[in-house]
């Protein structure tokens, strides 16, 4: 690298984000810290992170399938109501059939509100927050939007909403889904992975007599 003029990228010191609201009541601990999945929208995993621009912060949330690595959807924001994680919920819904899934945060005052608690039920999907200060604690989500900020935000100055929006396309739609590798899901694409679980479900499956 030194030959070369080649840099690593370096991580800088995050912002401490989660803050519980007092009085709060967040929900059961329904993962323990066993981040696997033997399906997918079994159990989702879902963070928030910010990003800087020039005249204020903008917030994007993200929900990521753990059986295949895929970042179901993600939403911005230039506030942290709980508007925003509804919104990410209702897409996820919108673009994935559910079974019961699982969706595990951390004990923000948005994923322990009210509201997004009342949706949760009514769409059967099962919440799960952990620990506050537990550096296991959701690492997988967390992974995710480190390594994004690290190679991606940090390099850049965004000046508007619609530049971030840009620059966060190609990392989450273009590129993420479709060809980033993963050694656990035998260094396939979150997208090709889940084509060939479907595959092998679909051959395994008993056809109906006619």
């Amino acid at each position: 690298m030194r030959a070369a003029g080649v840099v690593g990228v370096s991580r800088g010191k995050g912002i401490r984000m989660t803050l519980p609201r007092g009085g709060a009541q967040p929900a059961s601990d329904l993962v323990q810290n066993k981040f696997a999945a033997e399906r997918p929208n079994q159990l989702w995993v879902a963070d928030i992170a910010y990003i800087a621009i020039w005249t204020w912060f903008l917030f994007v949330v993200g929900v990521l399938d753990v059986f295949t690595r895929r970042v179901v959807v993600w939403s911005m924001a230039d506030d942290l109501r709980t508007q925003l994680v509804l919104d990410a919920l209702e897409m996820a819904l919108s673009h994935r059939r559910l079974q019961g899934v699982i969706h595990r945060s951390e004990q923000r005052s948005q994923y322990t509100s009210i509201a997004f608690g009342q949706r949760c039920r009514e769409a059967g999907v099962r919440r799960s927050t952990g620990s506050v200060g537990d550096c296991f604690d959701n690492a997988l989500c967390e992974s995710f939007f480190v390594t994004l900020e690290c190679e991606l935000l940090d390099r850049h100055r965004l000046r508007s909403q619609a530049e971030a929006r840009m620059a966060l396309f190609a990392p989450f739609g273009g590129w993420y889904n479709p060809r980033r590798r993963h050694s656990s899901i035998q260094y396939l694409s979150p997208a090709l992975y889940e084509r060939r679980f479907q595959e092998a479900r679909e051959t395994q499956s008993p056809k109906l007599s006619t």
